[in-house]
């Protein structure tokens, strides 16, 4: 059976760095104080699990993985007045689309590579944009992109 914390650590790990900027896990990140961070940042979500690949011979070598990934804008920090807003919300999720970019050069494979454990490869992603939130009370506004990993033990 292919482990889930790999893979999720992976993703996490690879929209921080296409990002710039913090990804909590189900929750807002926190600083190295333990404190809240400021938007914007990216809130990652496990979803659906299924690890059946519908053949007879199935031995539990394969797994698919769902996440959301919600791009959280907002006020600016010391910006009296300032609000999240549609542009930088957008400019998150354009970078979180990156997970699915291929090279530019066409060669197979995606341009960004994901460590989803020992072991174990991400042969497929997939990402549809499912839509976006706001909290007028907040000044929040966020995208929201789904992903789909395709996993396979390779040992």
């Amino acid at each position: 059976m292919i482990e889930r914390l790999p893979a999720t650590q992976g993703l996490r790990q690879l929209l921080a760095t296409l990002t710039g900027r913090p990804v909590g896990l189900r929750t807002v990140p926190l600083n190295a104080q333990g404190q809240p961070v400021p938007p914007p940042y990216t809130i990652l979500y496990p979803l659906d699990r299924a690890d059946d690949t519908h053949t007879i011979a199935d031995n539990q070598t394969a797994a698919v993985l769902d996440y959301q990934a919600t791009f959280v804008s907002g006020p600016q920090p010391g910006v009296a007045n300032s609000r999240g807003g549609d542009e930088q919300a957008t400019w998150m999720a354009d970078r979180g689309w990156k997970v699915v970019q291929r090279p530019a050069d066409g060669s197979p494979g995606y341009a960004h590579p994901i460590d989803v454990g020992t072991g174990v490869a991400c042969w497929k992603r997939e990402a549809r944009e499912a839509g976006g939130t706001d909290n007028a009370e907040d000044a929040i506004i966020a995208s929201v992109i789904r992903y789909r990993l395709y996993l396979e033990k390779t040992a």
